[in-house]
């Protein structure tokens, strides 16, 4: 069993950053790959961005492409996602996801490739 715990959520005016951070338990982290969903209120879960196993390769949603970075501290069990350029529309409950003991080095798009999920941090951008 997989934990993945997010926080750095919180309310910010557009225009502005926010660092999420999750962390995961276990001890073969570096073979996992993850991912970054986000859902508002009345829509379905969507991508964010997604890192490979080693960070080598990092996928991103055409919504957030460009003002989103995702990165990973393997020494450290856990995965960033580092926005910048809030818009009001970015508003959702970010969820940390995990792909795990995988060999390939690939990054991972779609919800159902995902084994585990957190519980989400949420993040508000005002206008």
């Amino acid at each position: 069993q997989v934990q993945l715990v997010e926080s750095g959520g919180g309310l910010v005016q557009a225009g502005g950053s926010l660092r999420l951070s999750c962390i995961a338990s276990g001890r073969t982290f570096s073979t996992y790959a993850m991912g970054w969903f986000r859902q508002a209120p009345g829509k379905e879960r969507e991508f964010v961005g997604a890192i490979s196993r080693s960070g080598g390769t990092t996928d991103y949603a055409d919504s957030v492409k460009g003002r989103c970075t995702i990165s990973r501290d393997n020494a450290k069990n856990t995965i960033y996602l580092q926005m910048n350029s809030l818009k009001p529309e970015d508003t959702a409950v970010y969820y940390c996801a995990a792909r795990v003991l995988i060999s390939s080095y690939r990054a991972y798009v779609h919800r159902d490739e995902y084994n585990y999920w957190g519980q989400g941090t949420q993040v508000t951008v005002s206008s």
